[in-house]
């Protein structure tokens, strides 16, 4: 939202996404550049968090594309834990360095 503080956006996106409710302490990981330019800022923090209990909002897109045809879908659909090599392959490429700050924070 306009003039939102980014660290109360990411708490009220993440807890919107997941149905799940994040409590700090945060620690910050700063901000990356995706490849399509988007900016994505983070903070990582240590919780109870089962991914079993996930409950997402909907958005809609056009299916199938250039259909014109509208349908609305959960945000997500599942979450689950990686390990730390399985997060790196599933992570997109431009946010893989988030792991790398949050690793270097907590090591």
């Amino acid at each position: 939202m306009p003039g939102e503080d980014p660290l109360q956006s990411a708490v009220r996106e993440f807890n919107e996404e997941t149905g799940l409710t994040p409590c700090g302490p945060f620690i910050p990981l700063g901000s990356i550049v995706q490849r399509s330019g988007k900016v994505v800022h983070a903070w990582a923090f240590e919780g109870d968090c089962d991914p079993a209990q996930l409950t997402s909002i909907a958005t809609t897109t056009e299916w199938p594309p250039r259909s014109g045809r509208v349908i609305s879908i959960p945000e997500l659909d599942r979450a689950q834990f990686f390990t730390i090599a399985d997060a790196r392959k599933a992570i997109n490429v431009g946010q893989a360095e988030l792991i790398d700050r949050l690793l270097a924070q907590i090591s």
